[in-house]
């Protein structure tokens, strides 16, 4: 097998240093040529002016002279203002489109760290900022892909590691097929399962291809709903799960039942694995111009600062040190809420002190009869 010698393999600059030069000479000959051009066009005319105007069997009067020294003297007048003309034209058009040429055929090569400079008035700099902007999405989405696909490999391989060894253990002798190694088993396909629909379902609402159902629902009743479904777990980790509700929630919205549930469910899942023992979560809805506010507060952990910025991203985790069978999730989950919320022309938002607790805000807007 043969492997590149990457000691004598140019460096990506100089592949663009490449592409631009060849673009500014492309750019300079078209220029060239067509100066060229008019220049040929305009000697031939002034010959033709030349042969009607001057009679070679007369002599020429002083004027005439003059006259024709005048003449003859305008090649070279037009010559010298093509050339400074040219030169500014080149500086000023020539050069902005070789660098976005160049710059254009280096990210069609897969270099999306290409800028070109956009300090430049006018259009040509408006295209510029345009084209490093535009540079800038394409290489953030890259880098975007490359994490997820990195991460849902990471996610799959735990579950995929642990039937596989389940399944060779029950094939050698070594686990027996009994209840026990078999719904272990059956939990981690389980686990798959759910991250598969998890994936699934943030693809769809993030292109915006989530199908909703919306219906009139009442907020007191979205929210006992989510109360009730989690009322077990509370109980079981020792955490009050409260619902406070104001008068004024007693409006309703218009909206999908089953993807809000699955929002608030996210949020008050969270709660619950990062709420100690003997800790709260209230889940509280007030009315506000427009519509509806919905918290869901608890008084675990909290969020670091420089963390708060990245919870609503694939795959997040408040502490990296716990894995799944530890209690944490996916990472999928506030990703979701997220979507859905604003799928529905809402907004979610947290709020968050170490030590003292979280919040996470949801503002839905609610139609008038």
């Amino acid at each position: 097998m043969r492997h590149r010698d990457w000691r004598h393999s140019p460096p990506r600059w100089t592949h663009h240093r490449q592409f631009q030069m060849h673009s500014r000479r492309f750019v300079m000959g078209r220029f060239i040529a067509l100066v060229g051009g008019l220049t040929f066009l305009f000697l031939v005319a002034l010959g033709i002016v030349l042969a009607l105007v001057l009679n070679p069997d007369q002599p020429l009067s002083h004027s005439e002279g003059i006259f024709a020294l005048a003449i003859c003297g305008v090649p070279l007048i037009f010559l010298v203002g093509a050339a400074l003309i040219g030169r500014w034209g080149f500086q000023r058009i020539g050069t902005p489109i070789a660098e976005i040429m160049s710059a254009a055929e280096a990210v069609a090569k897969g270099d999306l760290s290409v800028r070109v400079n956009d300090k430049i008035p006018g259009e040509f700099g408006r295209l510029a900022r345009s084209f490093n902007h535009m540079t800038s999405e394409l290489q953030r989405a890259e880098q975007q892909r490359r994490n997820m696909t990195a991460d849902i490999a990471h996610e799959l391989r735990t579950p995929l590691h642990l039937i596989q060894g389940n399944l060779e253990g029950m094939q050698d002798g070594v686990y027996e097929p009994n209840p026990e190694n078999l719904d272990a088993t059956l939990e981690e396909t389980r686990l798959l399962i759910r991250l598969v629909s998890d994936l699934q379902t943030l693809s769809l609402a993030e292109a915006g291809q989530l199908p909703l159902h919306p219906v009139r629902i009442p907020v007191a009743d979205l929210l006992s709903d989510v109360v009730t479904s989690f009322s077990t777990q509370a109980t079981e980790q020792e955490v009050t799960l409260q619902l406070n509700l104001a008068s004024e929630a007693a409006l309703e919205l218009e909206a999908d039942p089953d993807r809000l549930d699955q929002a608030l469910s996210n949020l008050v899942a969270n709660a619950l694995r990062y709420t100690p023992c003997g800790g709260k979560i209230v889940l509280s809805a007030e009315a506000i111009p427009q519509g509806v506010r919905l918290r869901v507060s608890d008084t675990g952990q909290g969020i670091p600062p420089e963390d708060l910025p990245y919870v609503f991203d694939r795959f997040w985790r408040g502490d990296r040190a716990r894995t799944r069978t530890g209690g944490a999730g996916s990472g999928l989950g506030l990703a979701i809420a997220r979507q859905l919320i604003q799928a529905h022309g809402g907004t979610i938002s947290v709020e968050s002190q170490p030590g003292e607790g979280t919040t996470f805000t949801i503002e839905l807007p609610v139609e008038e009869d």
